[in-house]
């Protein structure tokens, strides 16, 4: 959905959006990265940060009470503070009301209008999987999931179907498509993709969320590039099929992955033996 400097204006469309997918059958319903505020880390601006909220805060003690009416799992990313530290988070929310868990982006990047470690921490709480009624789920924040590890470790611990809540803008949809549907079909998971839609100061922001299936098959093709909800038919008894047929996860050799882990970030990688 589009998002405008009032943010209580974007709380109110954002419930709105809620009743309309619950009217039509939703058991989960999950919004785009900082679902109710302008897409603020195009630039660094120490102001921005009074727009950071604790998990009491107005935006989840209102979706609490929303999850509870309708008796659905709501997954809600949010500017989050917690002491002197700041994170780019995602609060899992039961059809109970209560906070199931939350997961604190791990990968943070430092790009021309995305100039986000001005502003967050690197998460501090792995990556959690949230037993719900409707399934085990995770959650990676858009940058997150070009990174396999995340994904991998998300479906080793059980995870079934996987929400990535993304702020992507201009010409990137194919490779965000590519990236998601590679390790869907890797890791033998569904994912569903939730973007931003909207011009705003710098960036126009496509939307085109989706839905693949654990064979990286659109269940659910791209919506527009205006406020939309999207809806995917999951049956989590394909995962298991899925991984019955395509082994992955019998055939991996994690003593052999060692080197993994001597490669520290920010190394100097060898250059191609092609070269330039």
């Amino acid at each position: 959905m589009t998002c405008g400097p009032d943010i209580e204006a974007n709380r109110k469309k954002a419930c709105e959006m809620v009743q309309m997918a619950v009217e039509s059958g939703a058991d989960i319903v999950a919004f785009q990265e900082m679902f109710c505020l302008p897409w603020f880390p195009h630039e660094e601006n120490k102001d921005h940060f009074h727009l950071a909220e604790e998990l009491e805060g107005p935006t989840i003690q209102l979706f609490k009470r929303l999850a509870l009416e309708k008796g659905i799992v709501l997954i809600c990313p949010i500017f989050e503070k917690e002491g002197t530290q700041y994170y780019n988070s995602a609060v899992v929310i039961g059809p109970d009301g209560e906070i199931i868990g939350k997961y604190r982006k791990i990968h943070i990047p430092n790009l021309p209008f995305w100039q986000e470690r001005f502003y967050f921490h690197s998460g501090d709480l792995g990556f959690p999987v949230f037993k719900t009624p409707f399934g085990s789920i995770g959650v990676l924040l858009s940058w997150d999931i070009f990174f396999p590890e995340g994904t991998r470790i998300l479906a080793l611990k059980g995870a079934d179907l996987l929400f990535v809540p993304t702020s992507a803008a201009f010409a990137s949809q194919q490779r965000w498509e590519k990236v998601i549907c590679g390790n869907a079909i890797s890791n033998n998971v569904y994912i569903f993709r939730i973007n931003r839609v909207g011009r705003e100061k710098e960036q126009h922001f496509y939307g085109k969320s989706f839905c693949v299936n654990p064979n990286g098959e659109m269940i659910a093709e791209p919506a527009g590039l205006k406020d939309a909800i999207v809806f995917a038919k999951v049956d989590l008894g394909e995962v298991q099929r899925s991984r019955a047929i395509w082994t992955f996860f019998r055939d991996r050799r994690p003593k052999e992955y060692g080197d993994l882990l001597k490669y520290e970030a920010g190394t100097e990688w060898p250059k191609s033996s092609l070269g330039q």
